[in-house]
């Protein structure tokens, strides 16, 4: 296949030469201009990638090296693994020792060799720039086996972009934090053996080797050899299956008793490293035991599953093969192999990556939803994703396995030969508004998208940018004596104001049940509900107006962050000697600084501004401004006003907390105005003789106006 390399060149376009000579070398000149400035802001792109990569590169390796000094894959070449049997790769009768070796007895035959090549420290810090070249390489090799025809901006920004996907991975991150970044070497170097095979081997039979090398060191990549026979390369699968056998008897002939603990006892690793039923073991099998399944009837469940799962997966990768989308075939049938194997390890999984060569969907607005949802996957913690529900246990603990097994088996991918693979149904947009003040330009990238979004994709980042939004605001300084000064000036000067109404509100709803009993359902409920709701009748019935809404919503919570950080603000609640009642929590012991059960689930000081009086005047201006019926209006507006007096009765927050919330919204929903223009664009006539649309005519100029009148 040729490489991305050779598709980077001009254009296409070799200029356009007028029939008056000279008429045509302004024009030559200024798109020679525009080219040149092009392709220095790619330049610029592509070299602030690769120092993105260097540094997270740089960090993993500082995490590595800053770690307690743990064993390395082989542990001390002076101290013994067993004293019953002295230098042995593993015990039989002890399980689920994380520490312990993991990888096939071929893989400790060749491991073991470096041992003494150099002291321990030494040794580490070997082991962890091998590890990291190693993980680089493999983005390197996979940038350069891109399906043809690759754009010239992909040509260029692919291996950066690939190189720090991978170095800010789960599976390099985590191997990285718990100072163990040497075992990173066994599943990034049989990546880096098969892609090379497929890529940059142009014989068959030395690819076949570096293919059962692979295999040697990760038993279930045998699953290459069937796709390189099915795709015409057989010497190439002869070659992989001779060399894995002749490795694997190798390693039986120098160490018997480690090849029989693997092979049979452990019934090929099943049961080394970890408790087969970790989540950390992102296979079919572990899969089936954290459900409750074992015995007898598991082991055929997985066998059958295991099964089904090589039929469809190696089905589809021969035919994205010889579709010549090899990148995107290798990632299907290693995403396959380490779905099926008994153990499949989270550092295991650098194959789910791989598969976003893939493109799903005939929309353009669709082709991002497939790379976000693997790069969210496989980067960001499942607790992330998923909130912390019983219900979605089962999908929380196996959000990397289902990537895998929907690379393998389900994701529709295109084939080349579709109308959509280089040409997707374009995204219709509005016509661009004009700027409200001449000084602050409208942003060029923020268009008025006028279809409705992919909904996968906005739950997925919904989801992240709530999760995000908590880790930030919990990690928000709560400083006891800085947060309760700050509420003595909060009260004071709504004892300025005259505005100093909290204790009575409380007092008088702790002296009335029915109203406690309200407030507190309304306060604990409607926070999300309310919100959650109105975008879901906004992303089915308005589209154009979600995305404007979102956008608000969106900015007005990360200004409130900015709050969280500079103003931590002890709610009346939490003020000690004022004689509030916490009627949602409950008792509040303030001379423990734990402040009871609910401190230790958020930042109890992140109260300025008040989020739930922002969110629910959100919810109010929007409702006001697009229902259709007057009632709808009316419980737009009463939901903020009910909100507020929840908050102060429930002693929650400061009356001034309502108004800094109130700030923030208003200046979300200023910042869309301003950026992106008004939400009703007017459309202008063209003046009499000139085609509509700025020099279009027909269907498509009439179309652009009717989108423009509708957003």
């Amino acid at each position: 296949m040729a490489n991305a390399a050779e598709h980077s060149g001009d254009n296409g376009h070799a200029g356009v030469i007028s029939a008056g000579g000279h008429a045509g070398a302004p024009a030559a000149a200024a798109a020679a201009s525009a080219a040149a400035g092009a392709d220095a802001r790619l330049a610029a792109v592509r070299l602030l990638l690769w120092a993105l990569a260097g540094v997270l590169a740089l960090r993993q390796a500082a995490a590595v090296l800053r770690a307690p000094s743990g064993p390395w894959p082989l542990g001390s070449p002076h101290a013994p693994y067993s004293p019953y049997d002295p230098g042995a790769l593993y015990i039989p009768h002890v399980l689920h020792d994380p520490d312990r070796f993991t990888g096939t007895p071929f893989a400790g035959l060749v491991l073991k060799p470096f041992l003494g090549l150099a002291p321990p420290p030494s040794l580490g810090v070997l082991w962890t720039c091998a590890s990291l070249l190693a993980v680089a390489a493999v983005g390197l090799v996979a940038a350069r086996g891109l399906p043809d025809p690759v754009p010239r901006r992909t040509a260029l920004l692919a291996a950066p972009v690939l190189v720090g996907l991978m170095m800010a991975s789960l599976p390099v991150r985590e191997a990285a934090a718990s100072g163990r970044g040497a075992v990173l070497v066994l599943p990034a170097l049989p990546v880096l053996l098969v892609l090379l095979a497929l890529f940059r081997v142009p014989s068959d039979r030395p690819a076949g080797f570096l293919v059962g090398l692979a295999a040697a060191l990760q038993p279930a990549l045998l699953l290459f050899a069937p796709l390189l026979w099915r795709t015409g390369r057989r010497p190439a699968a002869g070659a992989a299956a001779a060399t894995f056998a002749a490795a694997t008897a190798l390693s039986w002939a120098a160490l018997p008793r480690d090849s029989w603990a693997y092979w049979a006892h452990h019934l090929a690793g099943t049961g080394l490293g970890g408790a087969p039923d970790a989540p950390a073991n992102q296979s079919v099998h572990g899969a089936l035991l954290r459900l409750g399944l074992s015995g007898p009837g598991e082991v055929v469940l997985y066998a059958l599953l295991a099964a089904a799962i090589v039929w469809a997966g190696l089905r589809r990768a021969v035919r994205y093969a010889r579709d010549g989308q090899l990148l995107l075939a290798a990632a299907v049938t290693g995403c396959v192999a380490v779905a099926v194997a008994p153990t499949g390890w989270r550092h295991q999984l650098l194959w789910v990556l791989l598969a976003v060569a893939g493109r799903v969907g005939a929309r353009a607005a669709d082709r991002r939803v497939w790379p976000v949802a693997v790069v969210l996957a496989a980067t960001l913690p499942s607790a992330v994703l998923l909130p912390n529900l019983a219900a979605l246990a089962p999908v929380r603990d196996n959000v990397l396995l289902l990537a895998a097994l929907a690379a393998a088996c389900a994701v529709p991918f295109l084939p080349r030969s579709s109308p959509y693979w280089r040409t997707p149904v374009p995204t219709e947009y509005g016509r661009p508004a004009a700027a409200r003040w001449s000084r602050i330009p409208l942003l060029p990238f923020w268009r008025r998208v006028l279809t409705r979004p992919n909904l996968l994709l906005e739950l997925l980042l919904i989801r992240v940018g709530y999760s995000i939004y908590s880790h930030i605001r919990a990690a928000a300084p709560a400083s006891r004596s800085v947060a309760e000064e700050n509420g003595g000036q909060i009260h004071a000067v709504e004892r300025a104001l005259g505005i100093d109404i909290e204790h009575a509100v409380n007092q008088a709803v702790v002296a009335t049940p029915w109203l406690e009993g309200f407030f507190n359902f309304y306060y604990t409920s409607f926070h999300f509900v309310v919100p959650l709701s109105i975008l879901g009748v906004l992303y089915w019935r308005r589209p154009g107006d979600y995305r404007w809404a979102r956008a608000s919503l969106g900015l007005a919570t990360v200004l409130a962050l900015a709050g969280f950080w500079l103003y931590p603000l002890a709610p009346p609640r939490l003020m000690p000697g004022m004689g509030f009642v916490d009627t949602v929590h409950g008792p509040q012991d303030l001379a423990n600084p734990q402040y009871g059960a609910m401190t230790a689930i958020s930042n109890q000081y992140a109260a300025m501004p008040s989020l739930h009086f922002g969110w629910s005047l959100w919810c109010g201006i929007v409702v006001v401004a697009l229902a259709p019926k007057a009632w709808q209006k009316l419980l737009g507006a009463l939901h903020p006003l009910i909100t507020v007096c929840a908050i102060v009765a429930t002693a929650n927050h400061w009356v001034l907390d309502a108004v800094g919330g109130a700030a923030v919204v208003g200046a979300g929903f200023g910042l869309v105005h301003v950026l992106s223009g008004p939400r009703r664009l007017r459309v202008r006539l063209p003046a009499q003789g000139a085609p509509p649309g700025g020099g279009r005519s027909g269907p498509a100029a009439g179309a652009g106006a009717r989108a423009s009148a509708r957003s």
